[in-house]
C-alpha cells in the first residue's frame, strides 16, 4: 500500500480477534504502526466483551505504546525523552528527499517510505544513516522503507514474551522484517522453557526471504492469514485451545 497510514483490517479479521480473545488467555495485535492508528479501527475490541470477557490487547510502535480498555493510548516513558530527537530527525529526512518519497513522523519513530519512488532507495539508506549517526537512533529496515527508532531494547520479540508469560502455547503471524525478533523469540522459548510455539509467515511478492526462513509455516498474504485466525477459532470452539 502506497500509504501505511491508510491501511485497514482484511474483512473479517476484527470479528475473529474478538472471537479469539473470548476463547484464548491472550491476544493481542503487535504492530509498527503507532498505537492510535489501532485504537481508530480495532479499538472496539479493546474494551472486550460481555460478562467481562477479555479484550483485545493493542500494542503499538514495537512496543512503545499500547491502548487500555478505555482507549487511552500510553507510551513508554523511556521513549519520552527521544521524542524532540525525532522530531529533528524527520525534518532533517524530509529536507531534500526527492519526489514520491514520504517521511512519515509517529511519536517516537519516523519512517521513511519509498514505495513511491522505487529509486530512491539509495539516497533514502544514506540519508538515514547519517541522521543516526547525528541523533543516535537506530536504523530498522522494512517493506521499502527505513524506520528510525530510539535505542531502547524494545521489539516485537521482547512483546511477544511478556505476553506469552505464563501460558502454554503462543502463536505469531508476522509478515515483515520487523517481524523477526518475534519469530527468534518463539524459537527461544521453545528450546528454553518448553513452550510449543508455531510462527506463521504471511508472504507475498514483497516478502523479504528471511522471514519465511524463519517460520514454521507460510501462507498467501492476509487472506492466508485470516484464515489460519478462522482455523483457530474453529479449534478452539471445538475444545482444541
Amino acid at each position: 500500500m502506497d500509504d501505511p497510514a491508510s491501511a485497514l483490517p482484511l474483512d473479517g479479521v476484527a470479528a475473529a480477534l474478538g472471537r479469539l480473545a473470548r476463547r484464548f488467555a491472550t491476544v493481542a495485535v503487535v504492530s509498527g504502526r503507532p498505537a492510535s492508528f489501532l485504537a481508530e479501527r480495532l479499538g472496539h475490541l479493546a474494551g472486550g466483551g460481555p460478562g467481562g470477557a477479555p479484550g483485545v490487547q493493542l500494542i503499538g510502535l514495537y512496543g512503545m505504546e499500547w491502548v487500555d480498555p478505555d482507549g487511552t493510548v500510553h507510551l513508554d516513558e523511556a521513549a519520552e525523552p527521544w521524542l524532540s530527537v525525532v522530531e529533528a530527525a524527520a525534518d532533517r529526512l524530509r529536507a531534500g528527499a526527492p519526489d514520491g518519497v514520504m517521511v512519515e513522523l509517529k511519536g517516537p519513530a519516523v519512517a521513511v517510505h519509498w514505495r513511491r519512488a522505487p529509486r530512491a532507495g539509495g539516497w533514502a539508506d544514506e540519508r538515514a544513516s547519517d541522521v543516526v549517526a547525528a541523533s543516535g537512533l537506530v536504523a530498522h529496515p522494512g517493506r521499502l522503507s527505513v524506520e528510525l527508532r530510539p535505542p531502547l531494547a524494545v521489539d516485537k520479540g521482547t512483546v511477544l514474551r511478556r505476553l506469552s508469560h505464563g501460558c502454554r502455547a503462543a502463536c505469531f503471524l508476522g509478515d515483515d522484517i520487523g517481524d523477526l525478533p518475534a519469530f527468534t523469540e518463539l524459537g527461544r522459548l521453545r528450546a528454553a522453557t518448553g513452550l510449543a510455539t508455531v510462527g506463521v509467515a504471511v508472504v507475498d511478492l514483497e516478502t523479504a526471504p528471511e522471514v519465511a526462513a524463519v517460520a514454521d509455516l507460510t501462507v498467501a498474504g492476509p487472506e492466508g492469514a485470516l484464515a489460519v485466525l478462522e482455523w483457530l477459532v474453529v479449534g478452539a470452539s471445538n475444545g482444541g485451545g
